[in-house]
């Protein structure tokens, strides 16, 4: 897989504003059958950066339910928070 297919976009939330600021991560949603190593190398490659660390979190996709019945689904998702070495930096929205 090329790494088009595996970061499918960037998180941009408080939470993922205030990790990129205090820890150097940046957060990706990613692709569900991607690991740890494929996401380090998919980032090394798009951004020209060095990655230090990448942690995912995967949350599994929920049934909606009123008064007992299954009304709907919520979607699941993959995402990751890449750690960057000191000094490198990828750049999204700034100066937006």
């Amino acid at each position: 897989m090329n790494y088009a297919q595996i970061l499918i976009k960037p998180l941009i939330s408080e939470k993922a504003t205030l990790a990129k600021e205090v820890a150097n991560q940046v957060v990706f949603y990613i692709a569900p059958e991607a690991n740890k190593i494929e996401v380090k190398r998919a980032v090394e490659a798009a951004f020209g950066v060095k990655v230090a660390d990448v942690n995912i979190v995967r949350r599994r996709p929920l049934t909606r339910r009123r008064h007992g019945r299954a009304v709907g689904k919520i979607s699941g998702y993959k995402k990751a928070y890449v750690t960057l070495v000191p000094g490198e930096k990828i750049e999204f929205f700034e100066g937006v």
